[in-house]
């Protein structure tokens, strides 16, 4: 089981690793020490493997610092469903094998510390005995999530998605 970590609009990556804490003055393995850090201090501590982010409109926005995601995948986020993200968030994530779910319906009916099981490549998300099904993603996302990462799709097709 996992626990849902729920954020409003406008999540920019200063607020998910502020820049002094960017591996060029830290490390790339103590970023999760850091994810969230000011604006929800429990979060370092308190998130698991396997938890899910929810948000609402715009997450990710601000600079295009690809360490963001990278500090909520070694922190083990297992998804991000939220309203809509920022476009570069968006491609650095899905880049690095997170998988995000554009889907409103599901952000209105997921609250923050709720118990869920994620199952994200078949696109559910169980709360309270009730399973949501979370919107497709676009076929080239899939693509790079089931290699793993866009290297990984790269790796073994030789050209990237969609080419």
């Amino acid at each position: 089981m996992a626990r849902v970590w729920k954020f409003g609009d406008d999540i920019d990556t200063d607020q998910i690793v502020p820049g002094r804490y960017s591996p060029y003055m830290t490390s790339d393995a103590d970023l999760p020490k850091y994810a969230f850090i000011e604006f929800r201090p429990e979060f370092p501590k308190e998130v698991r493997p396997g938890d899910v982010i929810v948000a609402e409109d715009n997450f990710g926005c601000g600079s295009s610092r690809e360490y963001a995601p990278l500090a909520l995948k070694r922190c083990g986020i297992a998804a991000i469903v939220a309203n809509s993200f920022a476009r570069i968030f968006f491609r650095n994530a899905i880049n690095l094998g997170i998988p995000l779910f554009e889907d409103p319906a599901a952000v209105q009916a997921l609250n923050d510390g709720d118990v869920v099981e994620l199952d994200a490549a078949a696109g559910r998300i169980t709360v309270g005995g009730r399973t949501i099904e979370l919107r497709p993603q676009p076929r080239f996302v899939q693509d790079i999530l089931a290699a793993g990462t866009i290297a990984d799709y790269i790796r073994d097709h030789g050209r990237f998605p969609g080419e």
